[in-house]
């Protein structure tokens, strides 16, 4: 969803990432949030009127040439979202990838991207863990055949299910409570 541009824009508004290069200057960008991740735009493509709830149907087409620029942030790839200050009118955090690397973020303290940030991470990856339980109990029950699941029967090896021995009898063979 992330790589097609597509999809719905939960939070889209401008913010600063600080720069990899030596300076590590702050650089404006323009931050959409979306349910699988954040993308990260040059400023120059943000509305002029910012919408931080706003709900496009879609995202904006990038013009041709312009989409090395930006960066891709999805939720299956970050680890945390670590608030690391109030100063001044801005809350600092870090958003620290998989792999380890920390991506330093500030915005207006009102804005709330921190927090619709991880909320958004935890939404996705809550998605993502029961879809994975789902996919997990649906292998079991393709494994287990027929009949797995049934109470009261087990399965045999022609695939039969039929009740359990000893269910309602003795082991010797007489029903419960006769000698």
């Amino acid at each position: 969803m992330l790589e097609s541009g597509g999809g719905e824009a939960l939070k889209d508004g401008l913010l600063e990432k600080r720069g990899d290069g030596l300076l590590q200057r702050w650089k404006k960008k323009r931050c959409v949030l979306t349910e699988e991740g954040v993308l990260l735009l040059p400023p120059k493509q943000h509305d002029p009127h910012p919408h931080h709830h706003s709900h496009h149907p879609h995202l904006h087409p990038q013009p041709p040439g312009d989409t090395g620029r930006i960066k891709q942030l999805h939720f299956a790839n970050i680890r945390t979202v670590d608030c690391v200050e109030r100063k001044g009118k801005y809350v600092y955090f870090t958003v620290v990838t998989t792999e380890g690397r920390e991506v330093d973020f500030r915005s207006p303290q009102e804005a709330g991207w921190s927090a619709e940030i991880t909320l958004q991470m935890v939404q996705y990856k809550n998605r993502q863990a029961v879809l994975a339980v789902r996919s997990t109990r649906q292998k079991q029950q393709l494994l287990a055949g027929p009949g797995a699941g049934v109470p009261g029967h087990v399965k045999t090896p022609t695939g039969h299910g039929k009740p359990p021995q000893g269910h309602g009898k003795t082991s010797r063979g007489a029903a419960p409570g006769v000698a």
